[in-house]
């Protein structure tokens, strides 16, 4: 996902790290789906790690995996990772794909789908 000047919320066109937060909660939610056949619910989030910088212009990815689950419970881990990066310097519209990309945000929490809703 690129992020937008409307995601920059501090000087210098740094997005707020929020939205990596809001990336995680989209990824969980797939993988509610995928598990259980419900969006289900996010309970909390017991470790965020804000890496490196993100600023507008920049495109994230956000991955997330299922590490283990109760009866109700999944546990799961994330991780956002810039994959290319504007280059003003050169032109209003460049842009390159990093070679490797950069880890900007880690993080694990526990989301919950309530037995009743679960069709899987």
């Amino acid at each position: 996902m690129r992020m937008s000047c409307n995601d920059a919320h501090y000087g210098g066109n740094l997005v707020e790290g929020a939205k990596m937060l809001q990336l995680f909660g989209d990824v969980a939610t797939e993988l509610l789906i995928q598990r259980d056949g419900d969006e289900g619910l996010f309970k909390a989030y017991d470790m965020v790690e804000f890496i490196a910088p993100v600023y507008a212009g920049d495109f994230i990815e956000a991955v997330g995996e299922i590490v283990s689950e109760g009866n109700t419970s999944r546990k799961m881990v994330f991780e956002a990772r810039k994959v290319i990066a504007p280059r003003p310097d050169i032109s209003d519209s460049a842009a390159d794909v990093l070679p490797e990309p950069v880890v900007v945000c880690r993080a694990s929490g526990t989301c919950v789908t309530p037995k009743s809703y679960q069709r899987k």
